[in-house]
């Protein structure tokens, strides 16, 4: 296993994102595939939103994304050709190991994040990217290392596809049980609001204590529940019991650039709602399911989000929220839902833990393989 001290620059290239024209984005399906930031950033490969006619940077397909500009370092791999903004730049190997400099560059993402500056967000440049210090091996050693992390990969995205499916037919479901007339979500529920932690109290030093932040919400189904912050015990013991989260519990980011994102608790024991962001408790068991089913779903974010208001940046409020119209359901379809729907969610949620122990598993294998201290002589791909 030989492995050398080098340069990023040395085995990949790198394109800097460069913004097109505002007035040339779109929705509509209308000219290049762009991606301005990390915004729609999924686990590995990013979801599309925006179209551009002014394309100018372009990120070639199987490259891999990062944020250049807060926050330095999310990575996505390109699953197509996409243009991309100046949040973002395209980092592509020399031998084509694209998905071998994937976990390079995760593995090596402190460093990357040390080299970022900036005197009012963190930013990172190219020249700064190019002399990143990395370790690399010979291409038979990159392939084995690439073949055990991926393969975890592939387990998780194949449970993601499971749940995607599973979603699928839990709205399909829901969407057949709705009433012609509508009523305000409070008939249903009321949206908890969260609590404002002083940011001094929020730390990076794993305590049991999970903060659920606006940033932990993503465009997935479930809450990016891995990379919180945390308080210590002393922040929360006289905390009022409404700011704690549960399992299944689905949290509502309701400001700034992710508003109307969605996603559901699951994995560990505590978690505590941030400031600005919400949670559905149901006036009962059945009304809760519903709206966690509705509000998980891309169309009711999208409502969500256009009901934002404000100049700086969009808000929207808990009673905004109860107040939001939705398709009534009688008291027999809700019981019906819940008897069929319940057991599918759980079967989500369960996925979701598998997958939380399969990223624990392959974080442990990272630094290790990526350290040379796992021996790959007998490892055949």
């Amino acid at each position: 296993m030989e492995f050398k001290t080098c340069k990023l620059r040395d085995i990949a290239t790198i394109v800097m994102g460069q913004s097109p024209k505002g007035t040339s984005y779109n929705n509509k399906c209308t000219g290049k595939e762009f991606l301005q930031g990390n915004r729609t950033f999924g686990r590995i490969y990013p979801k599309i939103d925006t179209w551009t006619t002014e394309p100018k940077k372009i990120a070639k397909e199987k490259s891999i994304l990062m944020s250049v500009r807060a926050p330095v370092g999310e990575l996505n791999i390109a699953n197509r050709e996409i243009c991309i903004g100046r949040g973002l730049c395209a980092i592509e190997m020399k031998n084509k190991n694209n998905k071998y400099l994937f976990y390079l560059l995760k593995h090596s993402i402190n460093k990357i994040k040390r080299k970022s500056s900036g005197t009012v967000f963190d930013s990172i440049n190219k020249t700064e990217l190019e002399n990143i210090e990395i370790i690399d091996f010979d291409k038979e050693t990159q392939d084995k290392i690439t073949s055990i992390l991926f393969s975890i990969d592939k387990k998780i995205e194949l449970n993601n596809q499971i749940n995607d499916n599973l979603y699928k037919f839990a709205i399909n479901y829901l969407n057949n049980k709705k009433e012609e007339t509508e009523v305000p979500i409070r008939n249903f529920a009321k949206i908890q609001g969260g609590y404002a932690f002083k940011s001094k109290d929020l730390i990076d030093n794993k305590t049991k204590n999970r903060i659920i932040k606006i940033k932990n919400l993503r465009s997935e189904l479930n809450a990016d529940v891995i990379n919180s912050q945390f308080v210590e015990d002393k922040v929360i013991i006289s905390l009022d019991s409404k700011f704690k989260l549960r399992t299944s519990d689905v949290t509502i980011a309701m400001t700034g650039a992710e508003l109307g994102k969605t996603g559901f608790i699951y994995g560990f024991d505590n978690y505590y709602l941030n400031q600005r962001v919400g949670v559905i408790r149901g006036n009962n068991k059945e009304k809760e399911l519903y709206l966690k089913i509705l509000f998980l779903s891309d169309k009711f974010q999208s409502l969500l989000n256009s009901k934002g208001y404000g100049s700086a940046q969009p808000n929207i409020s808990s009673s905004d929220i109860e107040n939001i119209l939705v398709n009534d359901i009688t008291e027999v379809n809700l019981k019906d839902i819940y008897e069929n729907l319940n057991s599918v969610y759980n079967r989500i949620i369960s996925n979701c833990e598998e997958n939380l122990n399969l990223e624990r598993l392959q974080g442990s294998l990272l630094p290790k393989l990526m350290n040379g201290e796992i021996n790959l002589d007998k490892i055949e791909i």
